[in-house]
Protein backbone atom coordinates (compact mmCIF):
# COMPACT_ATOMS: atom_id res chain seq x y z
CA UNK A 1 0.00 0.00 0.00
CA UNK A 2 1.18 3.31 -0.88
CA UNK A 3 0.95 6.42 1.80
CA UNK A 4 -2.62 7.38 0.24
CA UNK A 5 -3.84 4.13 0.70
CA UNK A 6 -2.70 3.85 4.21
CA UNK A 7 -3.63 6.75 5.38
CA UNK A 8 -7.66 5.96 3.78
CA UNK A 9 -7.30 2.82 5.66
CA UNK A 10 -6.30 4.58 8.88
CA UNK A 11 -9.13 6.84 8.35
CA UNK A 12 -11.64 4.31 7.38
CA UNK A 13 -10.62 2.25 10.60
CA UNK A 14 -11.31 5.44 12.72
CA UNK A 15 -14.81 6.03 10.73
CA UNK A 16 -15.81 2.23 11.56
CA UNK A 17 -14.48 2.55 15.49
CA UNK A 18 -17.57 5.27 15.70
CA UNK A 19 -19.46 2.55 15.32
CA UNK A 20 -18.46 0.28 18.10
CA UNK A 21 -16.84 1.79 20.64
CA UNK A 22 -19.19 3.88 21.49
CA UNK A 23 -21.91 1.49 21.51
CA UNK A 24 -19.68 -0.29 23.76
CA UNK A 25 -19.36 2.46 26.20
CA UNK A 26 -22.93 2.78 25.98
CA UNK A 27 -23.76 -0.75 26.84
CA UNK A 28 -21.47 -0.63 29.72
CA UNK A 29 -22.92 1.96 31.30
CA UNK A 30 -26.60 0.93 31.13
CA UNK A 31 -25.99 -2.34 31.34
CA UNK A 32 -29.21 -3.02 32.91
CA UNK A 33 -30.89 -1.26 30.21
CA UNK A 34 -28.93 -3.44 27.46
CA UNK A 35 -29.82 -6.60 29.09
CA UNK A 36 -33.56 -5.65 28.75
CA UNK A 37 -33.14 -4.81 25.52
CA UNK A 38 -31.51 -8.31 24.93
CA UNK A 39 -34.24 -9.56 26.36
CA UNK A 40 -37.09 -8.34 24.29
CA UNK A 41 -34.91 -9.55 21.13
CA UNK A 42 -35.16 -13.36 22.48
CA UNK A 43 -31.70 -13.78 22.67
CA UNK A 44 -30.48 -16.53 25.17
CA UNK A 45 -28.16 -15.57 28.10
CA UNK A 46 -28.99 -11.79 27.43
CA UNK A 47 -26.56 -10.78 30.67
CA UNK A 48 -24.01 -13.10 28.93
CA UNK A 49 -24.38 -11.32 25.45
CA UNK A 50 -24.15 -8.23 26.64
CA UNK A 51 -20.65 -8.60 28.28
CA UNK A 52 -19.76 -10.52 25.29
CA UNK A 53 -20.90 -7.50 23.31
CA UNK A 54 -19.54 -5.08 25.30
CA UNK A 55 -15.97 -6.51 25.58
CA UNK A 56 -16.08 -7.20 21.89
CA UNK A 57 -17.38 -3.93 20.89
CA UNK A 58 -14.67 -1.54 23.16
CA UNK A 59 -11.90 -3.83 22.90
CA UNK A 60 -12.12 -4.51 19.14
CA UNK A 61 -12.71 -0.65 18.63
CA UNK A 62 -9.62 -0.38 20.10
CA UNK A 63 -7.77 -2.94 18.33
CA UNK A 64 -9.20 -1.34 15.30
CA UNK A 65 -7.82 2.11 15.63
CA UNK A 66 -4.39 1.53 16.36
CA UNK A 67 -4.23 -1.33 13.96
CA UNK A 68 -3.52 -4.47 16.15
CA UNK A 69 -4.57 -7.78 15.05
CA UNK A 70 -6.92 -5.89 12.24
CA UNK A 71 -7.52 -9.20 10.05
CA UNK A 72 -8.71 -11.10 12.96
CA UNK A 73 -10.71 -8.24 14.40
CA UNK A 74 -12.47 -7.13 10.95
CA UNK A 75 -13.44 -10.38 10.85
CA UNK A 76 -15.06 -11.24 14.14
CA UNK A 77 -16.63 -7.39 14.15
CA UNK A 78 -17.97 -8.81 10.63
CA UNK A 79 -19.56 -11.87 12.30
CA UNK A 80 -21.13 -9.72 15.20
CA UNK A 81 -22.60 -7.15 12.94
CA UNK A 82 -24.11 -9.39 10.61
CA UNK A 83 -25.67 -11.09 13.17
CA UNK A 84 -26.67 -7.75 15.35
CA UNK A 85 -28.66 -6.82 11.95
CA UNK A 86 -30.72 -9.83 11.68
CA UNK A 87 -31.50 -10.68 15.42
CA UNK A 88 -31.46 -6.31 15.81
CA UNK A 89 -33.17 -4.98 12.62
CA UNK A 90 -35.26 -7.64 11.95
CA UNK A 91 -37.25 -5.35 9.28
CA UNK A 92 -39.49 -8.40 7.78
CA UNK A 93 -41.29 -9.04 10.75
CA UNK A 94 -41.16 -5.43 11.95
CA UNK A 95 -44.77 -3.57 12.02
CA UNK A 96 -45.46 -1.28 9.44
CA UNK A 97 -44.56 1.99 11.02
CA UNK A 98 -41.47 0.50 12.05
CA UNK A 99 -40.46 -1.91 9.03
CA UNK A 100 -38.87 1.33 7.14
CA UNK A 101 -36.45 2.32 10.03
CA UNK A 102 -35.22 -1.04 10.99
CA UNK A 103 -34.51 -1.86 6.96
CA UNK A 104 -32.35 1.07 6.84
CA UNK A 105 -30.40 -0.35 10.16
CA UNK A 106 -30.27 -3.69 8.93
CA UNK A 107 -28.87 -1.99 5.43
CA UNK A 108 -26.38 0.40 7.36
CA UNK A 109 -25.21 -3.21 8.95
CA UNK A 110 -24.63 -4.50 6.18
CA UNK A 111 -22.68 -1.89 4.53
CA UNK A 112 -20.03 -2.20 7.52
CA UNK A 113 -20.06 -5.66 7.33
CA UNK A 114 -18.93 -5.38 4.17
CA UNK A 115 -16.41 -2.59 4.90
CA UNK A 116 -15.31 -4.52 7.81
CA UNK A 117 -14.12 -7.58 5.47
CA UNK A 118 -12.19 -5.69 3.08
CA UNK A 119 -10.44 -4.16 6.19
CA UNK A 120 -10.29 -8.13 6.89
CA UNK A 121 -8.40 -8.89 3.64
CA UNK A 122 -6.26 -5.87 3.16
CA UNK A 123 -5.13 -5.47 6.67
CA UNK A 124 -4.09 -2.13 8.72
CA UNK A 125 -2.13 -1.21 6.65
CA UNK A 126 1.58 1.09 7.58
CA UNK A 127 0.09 3.47 10.17
CA UNK A 128 -0.61 0.35 13.15
CA UNK A 129 1.05 -2.05 15.19
CA UNK A 130 0.54 -4.69 12.73
CA UNK A 131 2.27 -2.39 9.62
CA UNK A 132 4.78 -2.06 12.08
CA UNK A 133 5.17 -5.81 13.12
CA UNK A 134 4.99 -6.17 9.53
CA UNK A 135 8.34 -3.90 8.44
CA UNK A 136 10.37 -5.53 11.28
Amino acid sequence: MNTYQNTLNLLGRLLIVAMFLPAGLSKAIGFEGAVGYFTSLGIIAPTLTVVLTIILEIVGGFALIVGYKTRATAMLLALFTLAAAVTGHAFWSAPPDAAFVEQLLFLKNIAITGGLLILASTGAGKFSFDGVKEST
